[in-house]
């Protein structure tokens, strides 16, 4: 049985209002959002067809040492059920979504100085790059269940990460590899003038924001 936690994005006093049938509570809902209780579907290219028998994620710390496990061996590290709100750059926001997967941090268990910053890399060349401390300290999960269903293929299973915190094109879908290293590399939407943080609280969502 997976642990059950409740992990919000933080929260602000001065959120958004603005309304698509969903109460919009404003600690909740950053400014220029409105809340919706749809799921939309945006990726930056088609869907890659991952089956768990070929799936599997790795890990690269910054002296480039490397721990990977396949489908089996991921699914039986511990895994938790958190409930968390979603804010995409395109404005939307969907609150108490219900997720599961395996925390980052257990997947980081025997790296002591993984490296300053992640490079996240996905099946079908998606990369987004993240700050080390804002997926570890039970931040983000590498998520496999949503709503109590196996992730679709178009929200990004088998597994995707997820890291509510932040703009949700962080979350990267159909997630392989975690690189690691002590310095910056833009991912993909970073690279096109995205925000390299993409705080939702500070509308981060072009670089200059």
């Amino acid at each position: 049985m997976p642990v059950r936690r409740e992990a919000r994005a933080w929260q602000s006093s001065t959120g958004g209002s603005a309304v698509s049938g969903v109460e919009a509570p404003a600690d909740r809902v950053p400014p220029g959002q409105y809340v919706t209780a749809d799921f939309p579907v945006l990726s930056a290219g088609p869907t890659p067809k991952i089956g768990s028998d070929r799936w599997r994620i790795s890990v690269t710390d910054r002296e480039g040492r490397e721990q990977s496990w396949n489908w089996a061996e991921f699914s039986d590290l511990p895994s938790e059920e958190v409930t968390v709100d979603l804010h995409c750059v395109t404005k939307w926001s969907k609150l108490d979504t219900v997720w599961e997967g395996v925390s980052v941090d257990t997947l980081l268990a025997d790296i002591t100085d993984p490296g300053s910053h992640l490079l996240v890399r996905s099946y079908g060349g998606y990369t987004t790059n993240l700050p080390t401390n804002d997926v570890t300290g039970g931040k983000a999960w590498v998520a496999f269940g949503y709503d109590g269903e196996a992730l679709a293929p178009e929200h990004g299973g088998p597994a995707r990460l997820l890291v509510p915190h932040l703009y949700f094109w962080k979350s990267a879908k159909w997630v392989n590899g975690f690189d690691f290293s002590d310095h910056e590399r833009r991912g993909f939407w970073e690279s096109y003038g995205y925000h390299d943080y993409g705080d939702p609280w500070l509308e981060q969502r072009y670089s200059g924001d």
